[in-house]
């Protein structure tokens, strides 16, 4: 007999959710293979069967919150093992009620029979903890589950008011209020956006952020980027786009300014002598940053297939928590999406993030004549407590400069 569990992945997760289960109860299990997805705050985990067999039991719904070490599930070797039935243990008697006080909640087990009008429910704990917030009776329920087992799902979809407490009892806090189903449609947050919501706001309450603004004029980067393009492809075989002449140039302005390559730790500054800039992706999920290592390392081509490279791990749910960790300063492009400007959020403890956007022609004043220029806005949100006015403006101004003499990116790179 195999005990599945969740695998140790790194030291700051201790948790996640079931995302997916790719077998089923009484499915045939080969050594080494993918049999559930769990969904952390930073990464989905494909996780492995360590032995052949039959999987017997199935000890957490989709949807359940379980801990690093947890079993999950039994698989059983042998071609001939007996699956386990799918039929639900039977309900103990209720305990008093100092009793059920006292006794501590299980964490992520396998679906419990509850007793709640005197019909036996089975219910996964993902749904239950979602009754419980909507005050929804469980045995009103109607599962989709041909066994009868309520998951979250339908609890979400159920329609019935909330079951309303007797008169004497106080009213509680944060009471849910009933929602009006063809007016709302109630979605329940994935971890990752938890986890995405929870940080940005613990950035903007530990830091003190502010934003400052630039506009580069693109002409000479388009122009050098159309020139050169077809010649950039044949020699590299990579695309020639716009994020590596941002990379180089951010990198050059770090070099600079080095405190805004900087974080804050404690009552230190720890001024990083290494170049790893992360990349915002869009992803269906939610932003994530993955990270291109030695940016100052590393050509225009190289930076180019990073960058591509990371995306499409991202949006294939493939990145490795190596891949976000650690990244000193970050660059984001609302552009891709028309953002014309915005104040873009730190990361995690980096002390800056640039924001790109969308290139738009406007008339500008070129040697005392006004001409139509591609331009951008750029934006660097920066934490004031360790960078002053005076290396922001100069940080993007740098920036600037070396975006609009390209050449120059090209020369040193």
């Amino acid at each position: 007999m195999a005990e599945i569990k969740v695998p140790e992945l790194a030291e700051s997760i201790t948790e996640g959710s079931i995302a997916q289960w790719v077998k089923k109860v009484g499915d045939r299990v080969e050594k080494g293979e993918f049999i559930v997805e769990l969904e952390t705050d930073k990464v989905n985990a494909e996780i492995i069967s360590e032995e052949a067999g039959v999987l017997t039991q199935i000890l957490a719904e989709e949807g359940d919150t379980v801990l690093v070490g947890q079993v999950i599930a039994v698989v059983e070797a042998g071609e001939g093992a007996a699956a386990a039935p799918a039929a639900p243990v039977e309900a103990t008697p209720a305990p008093a009620p100092a009793a059920q006080q006292a006794a501590p909640a299980p964490v992520a087990a396998a679906p419990v029979v509850e007793e709640t009008t005197g019909e036996r429910v089975i219910a996964s704990p993902a749904a239950r903890r979602l009754a419980r917030e909507k005050g929804i009776d469980l045995a009103a329920v109607s599962p989709v589950d041909p066994q009868g087992r309520v998951r979250v799902q339908d609890v979400a979809a159920h329609g019935t008011a909330p079951v309303a407490a007797p008169q004497a009892a106080p009213a509680a806090p944060k009471a849910v209020a009933a929602v009006d189903e063809s007016r709302v449609t109630v979605e329940k947050m994935s971890r990752r956006r938890q986890t995405i919501a929870k940080r940005l706001l613990e950035v903007k309450q530990s830091t003190a952020m502010l934003t400052t603004f630039n506009e580069v004029d693109m002409t000479n980067v388009m122009a050098l980027r159309s020139r050169k393009k077809d010649q950039f492809f044949e020699s590299t075989g990579s695309k020639l786009g716009f994020m590596s002449f941002f990379t180089k140039a951010v990198v050059a302005a770090l070099k600079k300014y080095p405190y805004v390559n900087a974080q804050i730790a404690g009552d230190e500054i720890h001024l990083n002598n290494f170049f790893d800039i992360g990349v915002a992706v869009s992803t269906e999920e939610g932003l994530v940053v993955p990270v291109v290592r030695d940016a100052d390392r590393k050509n225009f081509a190289e930076i180019e297939d990073s960058i591509a490279d990371l995306a499409k791990k991202a949006r294939d749910k493939k990145l490795g928590l190596s891949d976000l960790q650690g990244g000193s300063f970050t660059i984001t492009n609302g552009g891709v999406f028309g953002s014309l400007m915005s104040t873009p959020i730190m990361n995690g403890t980096q002390a800056g993030i640039l924001g790109m956007h969308t290139i738009k022609k406007r008339p500008v004043e070129v040697n005392g004549e006004v001409e139509i220029r591609p331009m951008m806005y750029l934006a660097l949100s920066y934490d004031h407590r360790i960078i002053d006015g005076k290396d922001s403006v100069g940080f993007l101004k740098t920036v600037k400069e070396l975006l609009e003499n390209p050449e120059d990116l090209l020369l040193n790179s």
